[in-house]
C-alpha cells in the first residue's frame, strides 16, 4: 500500500513555498507556465512504491494560487515519475480543465510501449502533447520504450520530453537526433554548475537547440546550483549560452512544486526574478519565451508566431 512516509531509499520532500511573491514587473498576457506538477490528494492518487522520492500534498488550488500571484494564463502539468504510466491524476486536471475559462492546461504524459493507438487519441483530444522519458528518477521508462512509441505519436504533433543529466548521457544528440518528433531538455539539462558550460554533454545540448528541433527549458536553476539560495549566479553562464543559441526554442517553468531538491525551498517569486535576470529587459525576448514559444510547441489556441 503506498503511503506519505519518509522511506531511505525514498525520502520525504519539503514541501512548496505557499505565499508566493508576486513578480515585480508583469508577465506578459498568455504567459505559460510549462512544468508543473501535481502530487494528491493520495487516498485518489496513490504514488509507485518503486520511486526514488516522496513528495508531501501539492493541491491544485495552491498551485492555481500561484499562476495568480504570479501571473500564468496557461500551464502545462507534467507527469512526474511517482505515477510512473498511471496518467489518471493529469487526465482528471484536464477532464476539469474543459469548463474553465480562467487558465488554459497542457499536458505531457508518460506511456509505455504498450500504449493503445486509442488511448494515445483519447489523451491528444484532452490536451496532451507530449511523452515524458526519465532517465534520472525511478518511476521513468526507458529510451528504446520512446523510441518504439515515437512513430506513433508523430501524427499528434507530440514531442518527446526528457529529464536528464545531459554530461551523463554521452549520445544524448544522436539518440535525439534520429527521433521522427521534436525534443525538450527539462531544467536546463540538469548537470552541476562545476563541470561548466564547455562540458561535452552541453555542447551537445547547444548543438542541438541550434538544429531547431530540441526545446530547452529554463527551469530548475536550484538542481544546478551549487549555492543554497537565489540568485544562483552560478547558473546565470549556462542560462546565457542557451538564449545565444536559440531563444525560438527555449521555455520557462517553475517547477512547482520543487520536488526532490536538495537546497533550500525557493519562494516562486524569486524564480520569476531569477528568469527576468536571465532574460533582461528585452520584451520581445520575454514574450517569445513566455507565449509565442509555448503556443508553437503545446497548440494553445491563438496564431502568434514563434
Amino acid at each position: 500500500m503506498n503511503r506519505l512516509i519518509d522511506r531511505p531509499d525514498a525520502p520525504l520532500c519539503a514541501g512548496f513555498d505557499p505565499a508566493p511573491i508576486a513578480p515585480h514587473r508583469p508577465l506578459p498576457d498568455n504567459a505559460c507556465d510549462t512544468h508543473f506538477h501535481i502530487f494528491g490528494p493520495l487516498d485518489r492518487y496513490p504514488y509507485l512504491d518503486d520511486r526514488s522520492y516522496t513528495p508531501p500534498a501539492a493541491p491544485e488550488s495552491a498551485y492555481r494560487h500561484l499562476l495568480h500571484t504570479l501571473g500564468f494564463r496557461r500551464a502545462v502539468y507534467i507527469q512526474p515519475s511517482v505515477y510512473g504510466t498511471d496518467n489518471s491524476r493529469l487526465v482528471q486536471l484536464l477532464e476539469d480543465a474543459k469548463m474553465d475559462a480562467d487558465i488554459a492546461w497542457r499536458g505531457v504524459a508518460v506511456v509505455d510501449a504498450s500504449v493503445s493507438d486509442d488511448e494515445l487519441a483519447r489523451l491528444h483530444a484532452l490536451g496532451v502533447r507530449g511523452v515524458r522519458l526519465n532517465l534520472l528518477f525511478r518511476g521513468g521508462v526507458d529510451f528504446d520504450a520512446v523510441a518504439r512509441v515515437a512513430d506513433r505519436i508523430a501524427p499528434f504533433g507530440w514531442h518527446v520530453q526528457f529529464l536528464v543529466d545531459v554530461s551523463e548521457f554521452p549520445r544524448l544528440a544522436q539518440s535525439l537526433s534520429a527521433l521522427p518528433v521534436p525534443s525538450v531538455i527539462d531544467h536546463m539539462g540538469h548537470l552541476p554548475v562545476g563541470k561548466g558550460v564547455d562540458d561535452p554533454g552541453f555542447q551537445d545540448l547547444l548543438a542541438l537547440l541550434r538544429e531547431d528541433r530540441t526545446w530547452v527549458k529554463l527551469s530548475g536553476p536550484y538542481r544546478m546550483t551549487a549555492l543554497s539560495e537565489p540568485p544562483y549566479v552560478d547558473v546565470d553562464p549556462f542560462a546565457a549560452a542557451l538564449i545565444a543559441a536559440n531563444p525560438s526554442r527555449l521555455l520557462f517553468g517553475t517547477d512547482w512544486p520543487h520536488p526532490g531538491i536538495n537546497v533550500a525551498m525557493p519562494n516562486d517569486g524569486d524564480l520569476i526574478g531569477e528568469m527576468f535576470r536571465w532574460l533582461g529587459d528585452d520584451e520581445s525576448l520575454i514574450r517569445r519565451v513566455l507565449v509565442q514559444n509555448p503556443v508553437h510547441l503545446y497548440g494553445f489556441d491563438d496564431v502568434e508566431s514563434a
